[in-house]
């Protein structure tokens, strides 16, 4: 299995990247092309539709840091106690922010 704190390590690299619309690559991510990218670098294969992820992994209901987030729309990396990072949306970056999703979805993806 690969650690939460691997995926975390990962996912910091690219603190600062902008939001892109349909982006998969360090030049720019949109929510899911993030995730799957930092995932892809782990050896794990992920979608890149942000609905999709409802159907992958383990739902938990206790998140460790590098499970995924889920809700509605969006997807973004579990950091720890109420933290993601993620690719929140067009004019911002790559961030560690505060969870502002309401009930959402946390999936725990092995590799």
């Amino acid at each position: 299995a690969i650690s939460g704190s691997a995926v975390i390590a990962e996912a910091s690299k690219y603190v600062g990247v902008p939001y892109v619309s349909g982006g998969s690559s360090p030049s720019g991510f949109d929510c899911s092309g993030f995730t799957s990218y930092v995932s892809g670098q782990l050896g794990i294969s992920l979608p890149r539709s942000s609905g999709a992820y409802y159907n992958v992994g383990t739902v938990v209901s206790s998140p460790q840091p590098g499970d995924i987030i889920v809700s509605p729309g969006h997807v973004g990396i579990y950091a720890g106690p109420n933290l993601q990072i993620d690719s929140p949306r067009p004019g911002k970056s790559i961030q560690f922010r505060s969870i502002w999703q309401s009930n959402p979805t946390y999936v725990r993806v092995t590799g």
